[in-house]
Order: structure tokens, then C-alpha cells, then sequence
């Protein structure tokens, strides 16, 4: 096996899991961690496959830029040929909800009404025009994070005014429909390699919106006791779902990825989140069929011997 992956990324606390799929498969790799640094733009990147696991969220571990550097870095590796697993255009999926709901929309996928208000001056207006009940989210958002719910326009205007206004990093806030769920639970379907890998059902009892999989993002229950797992794998998803999905991330280009669903009270089904730098959950992995990391590390791996060749030829 000739050369190896490069994981691009900036937060090391969900890179274990990985770490260990990569060592069970056998194939070599290597982190680049994007928090500063430089690059020579005229010099050649070694050989490998790099994947990109920059994260939405990454302002909320003070590395705010790690977007800008991301950017400039898969376009770099773009530029000489190297593959990249969620390269650049699928970094602009990540970084915006947007985004997101404009190639859903396009591809057939239904998504929740939102308008997006540029800055802060029009947003009690454009709530008001909008209407109570909605939530508030940042369009640059990652782990729930930023997401409020709203049950009058008035309160929502007193925040904005307020000193615990939260703006999203880069100026634009959506405000959405308030989805219903049917039973409190939404659905995140994993896939990797334009394959279904396992749906995970996710519980929303608590009406927290911060749903973070990864085992770091874990918070312990009361005086220590171990909550129930809000995650729990998922096997009756709709097949025709899935292969919808499975022909967006084609047509996106998206390699790796995990995209979340609400079956509504009214009887619709709304995709409203596509995480390019999906993480897995350990209690689900324990239960799983299939591995997520050991999934992608062993296609990642499949990719080398191809580049290799490619490059030498």
C-alpha cells in the first residue's frame, strides 16, 4: 500500500475512534490539524488520499479561521490532482445551512420553510412576517448549537436587542419552522462511500438541540449516574429515503456524510441537516452491523494503490 490518508482537521477529540479503525484495517495516516500553519502554494502535496473532517462548529473551540484555512488548503490539494474525500465545495455544504437547504430543495428533498436575515436589522421584522412558533439557528451552526425556540415574536425581539445575542459567525440567521415530531425522536442516516451504512434514532425528550454523537460531546447524568443513551440504531428507515439521499450525495460529491430527518405529527418527512464530518456514537457502534470508522478507513484505504498509480503514471 503506497503512501497514506490524511485526515484534515481541527478538533483531536474526535479523532480516536478513527485513529483506531485506521490501525485495525492496516492503513497508514496522518493528521493534519488546521488551526495555523502555512503551505507553499508552488510545491507539490506529498502523495495520499486527503480527507476533510473540518467542522461547522469549529469557532466554538476558538479556532474561528480553521473555515478560511480549510478553503485555501483543499483548493491547494484540488489544484495538483490529489483526491479529496469532502473536498472544497463540500466544505461550503458544512459551513452552511444554506447551502444545505438549497441542494436538498434542488434534489427533491423536502426541507422546513426558513428565511435567512443578513445582519440584525431586519430580524424582529422578518419574525413578525414569519410567525410564532419558529426557532432561530445560526446558518454557520454545528452540534445544535445556537438553535432556540421562539414562541412569540416579542421575546425573540427582546433577545436580539439583548446583550445575549448570539450571532452566527459569519452574520446569517435563519428562522425556521418549528417541525412537530410525531414520537420525540429525529433519525441521522450514515453513510459512507455512496453506501447506507445504519440510520441511528436520536431521543429529543429532553427538548435539547445540542445532539452531538461523539463520545466527547457525552455529559454525565445527575450526582454521576449514567443517563439512558439518547442514541439507539435505527432499522425501519424507508428505503426510498435513503436511496434519495444516497443520489444527493452523488450529485453533491459528498463521500462521507450523515444527514438527519424529523417525521413530523402532520405526516411529513423533513430533512433539515447534511454533517460532513459525521461522528459515531459508541453505544451505537457496540450494536451496529457495521462499523462507521472501520467503513471508512477501509474504503480509504481501497483509494491508496489507485492514487499511487495514478500519480506515477
Amino acid at each position: 500500500m503506497s503512501g497514506k490518508v490524511y485526515v484534515i482537521h481541527e478538533n483531536p477529540q474526535w479523532i480516536p475512534p478513527f485513529a483506531a479503525a485506521f490501525e485495525a484495517e492496516g492503513v497508514p495516516f496522518e493528521e493534519w490539524m488546521l488551526t495555523d500553519g502555512s503551505i507553499d502554494l508552488a510545491v507539490e502535496p506529498p502523495e495520499g488520499i486527503f480527507w476533510s473532517r473540518l467542522s461547522a462548529s469549529a469557532h466554538t473551540r476558538d479556532h474561528a479561521y480553521s473555515k478560511e484555512f480549510g478553503r485555501a488548503v483543499l483548493r491547494w490539494l484540488a489544484s495538483w490532482g490529489r483526491t479529496v474525500i469532502n473536498g472544497a465545495d463540500v466544505l461550503e455544504l458544512e459551513v452552511s445551512k444554506v447551502a444545505q437547504h438549497a441542494a436538498l430543495r434542488h434534489a427533491g428533498i423536502e426541507v422546513p420553510r426558513t428565511v435567512a436575515v443578513f445582519g440584525v436589522d431586519d430580524l424582529a421584522a422578518k419574525a413578525e412576517e414569519f410567525g410564532a412558533p419558529f426557532i432561530s439557528k445560526h446558518n454557520q451552526g454545528g452540534k445544535g448549537l445556537g438553535v432556540r425556540r421562539w414562541d412569540t415574536v416579542g421575546e425573540f425581539a427582546a433577545w436580539v436587542k439583548s446583550p445575549d445575542f448570539e450571532p452566527s459567525p459569519d452574520g446569517i440567521t435563519l428562522l425556521q419552522e418549528l417541525l412537530v415530531a410525531k414520537t420525540p425522536v429525529i433519525t441521522r442516516a450514515e453513510f459512507v462511500a455512496g453506501d447506507f451504512v445504519y440510520a441511528v434514532r436520536v431521543d429529543t425528550s429532553a427538548g435539547n438541540f445540542e445532539l452531538c454523537p461523539a463520545e466527547a460531546c457525552a455529559v454525565p447524568g445527575a450526582d454521576g449516574v449514567e443517563p439512558e443513551p439518547l442514541f439507539r440504531l435505527r432499522e425501519d428507515v424507508d428505503q426510498a429515503l435513503i436511496d434519495r439521499y444516497l443520489a444527493f450525495l452523488a450529485a453533491e460529491g459528498v463521500g462521507i456524510a450523515g444527514i438527519e430527518f424529523i417525521e413530523t405529527r402532520d405526516g411529513r418527512t423533513v430533512t433539515y441537516d447534511v454533517n460532513t464530518n459525521t461522528n459515531y456514537n459508541p453505544d451505537v457502534e457496540a450494536t451496529a452491523p457495521r462499523s462507521g470508522p472501520r467503513e471508512i478507513a477501509r474504503w480509504l484505504g481501497t483509494l491508496l494503490p489507485q492514487e499511487a498509480v495514478g500519480l506515477r503514471g
